[in-house]
């Protein structure tokens, strides 16, 4: 599927956020990282609901991030009021694929995407372990 075609419509969970002034870059663009930061802030409030206590190291049952893949669509600029939404797409034994969308506000179309590759992790232990049924029962192919 083409992530450019996909739409708020597409997600379940979706949060609102915005950008700062120091968000911007000498081009008076929002920076790449700033749109990193924004999705992931979702995605942890996104994994809270479903179970999975990130901010909690101290859990048996958790996560880690392990690799991610950003695609870049159009510019965007300060002010502005973004939805992002999440979802999970893949689901293997031990990790997990989120995909995360940043729309504009007033855009139909999305402005970045990424896809996170998330591992089922015991701090305590310092092992994976395998994925939560509550992140099995979130799966949403594309």
């Amino acid at each position: 599927m083409n992530l450019q075609s996909l739409r708020r419509k597409d997600f379940r969970f979706l949060m609102e956020m915005e950008p700062r002034w120091r968000d911007m870059d000498g081009l008076r663009h929002i920076n790449h990282a700033t749109y990193l930061s924004l999705m992931e802030t979702v995605r942890i409030q996104y994994l809270d609901q479903l179970g999975l206590k990130v901010n909690k190291w101290e859990e048996e049952e958790s996560s880690i991030l392990a690799s991610m893949k950003i695609d870049y669509f159009q510019q965007s600029t300060y002010p502005n009021k973004y939805e992002i939404g999440v979802r999970v797409i893949r689901v293997g034994n031990k990790s997990f694929d989120i995909l995360s969308i940043l729309f504009e506000k007033n855009n139909i179309l999305p402005v970045v995407s990424g896809v996170f590759t998330i591992v089922a992790f015991n701090y305590i232990e310092q092992t994976t372990l395998s994925v939560p049924d509550s992140i099995r029962e979130e799966l949403s192919p594309l």
